[in-house]
Parts: structure tokens; sequence; C-alpha cells
């Protein structure tokens, strides 16, 4: 239910944007012109990062992308961070695909101000040095 808040907030948001004709720094969106990141809720478990990239490619060049798995069992929690290359393409990825159904779960798509890196990542670089 939470989830579903969120996904129509957004939609309501946009809508009166639109209607009001409120664009560049006006918008909502521009209080996270500095990220580049996104947060993608909802996801079907059997969906990688690769399927992920796919879907979301089509409105930019995808530079970073950390799915949320379990550590023992490696499966997906449905949960993904992504970053674009360029940071315009968040605007379009969020207003085109949060709240559409994707293998039959309704995702979530928000700009994410301060992404910072899961630290089992952090650790693992670490290591590798």
């Amino acid at each position: 239910p939470f989830r579903m808040n969120v996904v129509k907030e957004i939609e309501r948001i946009n809508t009166a944007e639109a209607e009001l004709g409120m664009v560049g720094t006006s918008s909502w969106h521009d209080r996270y012109r500095d990220s580049a990141y996104l947060f993608v809720g909802g996801l079907d478990y059997g969906m990688s990062e690769g399927d992920v990239i796919c879907v979301f490619s089509q409105y930019g060049e995808i530079v970073d992308c950390y799915m949320g798995r379990e550590k023992d069992t490696g499966k997906s929690k449905g949960f993904c961070f992504l970053a674009y290359e360029d940071q315009r393409s968040t605007v379009l990825a969020v207003d085109n695909l949060n709240g559409i159904k994707l293998c039959g779960r309704t995702i979530r798509v928000d700009h994410v101000a301060k992404y910072r890196p899961p630290k089992e990542d952090e650790e693992e670089e670490e290591e590798e040095e």
C-alpha cells in the first residue's frame, strides 16, 4: 500500500506541473539536479541487473546499477539503484516509468538525492586493493 501511495503522489505532482506549464527550475525534479541516481522498487524477484538496464536504457546510458540482494542466497530483494551518465535522463525515467507494470508488478521509480554505495561493496573493493 505504501509503495502505491508514493507512485500515485509522483503521478499527481507530475500532472499538476504539466497543467501549470512548470518546467526547468520550477519543477520538483530540479531539487535532484545534482544526482544521476534513481531508486527502482517493486521489481519482480526474477529480474536481473541486465533486465533492469534493458528497460531503463531507453532514456539514457546507464553507468551504475546496484540490485539489492539477500546476503545468504543472492536472491533479489526487488529493488535497485541505478545511475545515468546524464542526469537529465533521470527526469525522463521517473516521468515515464514510475507506476508502469513490469513483469506483472507496478514499479516505483524515484530520484535519489544522495546515493551512498552499500557497505558490502565498499568492503569488497578494499579487499581487492
